[in-house]
């Protein structure tokens, strides 16, 4: 009935969900293609394909790269979020952020510079059909 093609599709859409616990301290590298839940204190990188979740008890100090990233405690340093960061009304965020889309409450600290991926190449997109029309 399956043939062994969907088997190992299946296998390999299974995501892993990493926890650092609220009273955990780590210094170093995370490299990974799950996703993380950091609720207690980071210092150092994080790569991974998947979400980067900061909780309210949570801290990163360092360089993060990620696809999604949900951000309700503190972060310093190199922001990447390829797709969507949502920044929570408890967030405080410094430092640099590079990201594909923005959602951020109202309360959130956010105290960074900020460039989004997307919006040069729409803005060339739309100049090119503006000049297409009126050609």
């Amino acid at each position: 009935m399956f043939s062994k093609e969907s088997k190992k599709t299946n296998e390999n859409k299974v995501s892993e969900r990493n926890i650092v616990g609220k009273n955990t301290q780590i210094s170093g590298e995370i490299i990974s293609e799950g996703d993380f839940r950091i609720d207690g204190t980071l210092e150092g990188t994080i790569k991974t394909n998947g979400r980067v979740i900061i909780g309210e008890t949570g801290f990163i100090k360092g360089k993060v790269e990620c696809t999604n990233a949900d951000i309700e405690g503190k972060f310093s340093g190199e922001l990447i979020v390829s797709n969507t960061l949502t920044v929570k009304t408890s967030a405080n965020i410094n430092g640099d952020v590079i990201i594909g889309k923005l959602s951020v409450e109202p309360g959130a600290s956010f105290n960074a510079t900020c460039s989004m991926k997307g919006a040069v190449k729409e803005m060339k997109n739309n100049e090119q059909k503006g000049k297409e029309k009126t050609a």
